[in-house]
Formats: C-alpha cells, structure tokens, sequence
C-alpha cells in the first residue's frame, strides 16, 4: 500500500512540475517576438546606390582573393567565369562591357537595378531569372569587381 501511495504521489508531483512548466514555457512563448517583430526591428539588409568608383592599378591581390571566396561562396551556383550563361550570364568580358559603378549596384542593388536600369532587364529577359539580393556589402562587391577585373585579364 505505501508503494502504491507513494507511487501516485511521484505522479502527482511530476505532473505538477510538468503543468508549470508547460505554464513557464507559454508565457515565455508570449513574451517572446514573433518572427515579423524581429525582421522589422532589424535594419533591411540592402545597399546605398553606388555613384563613385576608385579602380586600383595594379589589381589589389588581397580584394581578388576574398572576391574570389564570396564568388565560390554566392555567385558560382548561377554565374560561369566563362561567357556560358548558367542560370545567370557568365562574367567574361563583364568588365570590358559595363562600367564598375553598374557592377557594383547590380551586385548591392539588384532590386532598383532591375526595376530601373534597361540593361538589367534586358538580362532579366534573357535569363528569365531574377537575380536574388545576396545581402553583401559595398565593401564585398567591390572585392566582388577586382575578382571579376582579373578574371577578364587585368593585372
């Protein structure tokens, strides 16, 4: 009898802790932010417009190198460095055809790029993809074009 008494009561009281802890994880749940909460107190992850670029001569090894790792790491899925279109256009030549500025917006910019830009919709068209906002900084873009520079030749 003091086993059975003893058992019901262990039950009683794991049930006890475990409704109050059910209760402690729904007012924690309350007074946690939803997931739309989070989004608008963080700042948009989008760039400025790019008006100025300074190109260096000769090409500065360190931007090519970490250019060439946010390639790898967020363009090689849709970009080719040959002129063979992918799922985006291949980047030969890219250099040689648009100026840097149009680079760089393309890459921080994409969304006004393409609601604006002529160039960026006829690419639209063609590619039949919109290229995805890949949130770098001006700073990774920029490495992003020395990488490019040197993959079309540029020393």
């Amino acid at each position: 009898m003091f086993r059975k008494n003893s058992f019901l009561l262990a039950i009683i009281v794991i049930g006890l802790i475990a409704c109050t802890s059910k209760k402690e994880a729904e007012e924690a749940a309350k007074k946690s932010p939803t997931p739309s909460e989070i989004a608008s107190k963080q700042p948009e992850v989008h760039g400025t417009e790019v008006k100025d670029v300074e190109l260096t001569n000769p090409l500065n090894q360190v931007w090519v190198e970490a250019g060439k790792k946010n390639y790898d790491l967020k363009c090689l899925a849709c970009h080719k460095l040959t002129d063979e279109k992918l799922v985006g256009p291949g980047w030969a030549g890219v250099t040689k055809r648009r100026q840097p500025v149009w680079i760089l917006n393309m890459i921080t910019n994409v969304d006004m790029m393409l609601d604006s830009d002529p160039e960026a919709q006829k690419l639209l068209e063609e590619c039949l993809v919109r290229m995805p906002n890949q949130n770098l900084t001006q700073a990774e873009a920029r490495e992003l074009l020395e990488f490019m520079r040197r993959n079309d030749g540029e020393k």
